[in-house]
């Protein structure tokens, strides 16, 4: 059976834009196979579930081709079932400042680190 690494995986689908954005999710803890916390090494096969925060939600996704190598979009979108719930609406930029309005404060960085967490 054929099997390819997580974080290969995941640049190969575009869910990151680099491998090496992949291999940290990883070890940081922010990607798990089949509900487990995932290595980068972990392999993935055709059928598992892999959950992975990447840009600011979550994402959950099903395995149909595990490829090694980065490929077209069209043909990465074949490679994989994305079954996370759609992104609300309104969800632009929750932190974006009126221009002009000069360098945050620091009530306003703690602000800002509250909401990113």
């Amino acid at each position: 059976m054929e099997s390819a690494r997580v974080d290969q995986w995941l640049w190969a689908v575009r869910v990151f834009k680099t491998r090496a954005d992949a291999a940290a999710a990883c070890s940081g803890g922010h990607v798990r196979v089949n509900g487990a916390a995932a290595k980068p090494a972990t392999r993935v096969v055709p059928g598992d579930r892999v959950a992975a925060r990447a840009r600011g939600r979550i994402r959950d996704l099903e395995v149909v081709d595990p490829i090694k190598k980065r490929v077209g979009a069209a043909l990465a979108a074949t490679c994989l079932v994305d079954r996370s719930p759609p992104e609300p609406p309104g969800v632009g930029a929750p932190f974006a400042r009126a221009r002009g309005s000069g360098r945050p404060t620091k009530r306003d960085r703690r602000e800002l680190d509250r909401l990113r967490r």
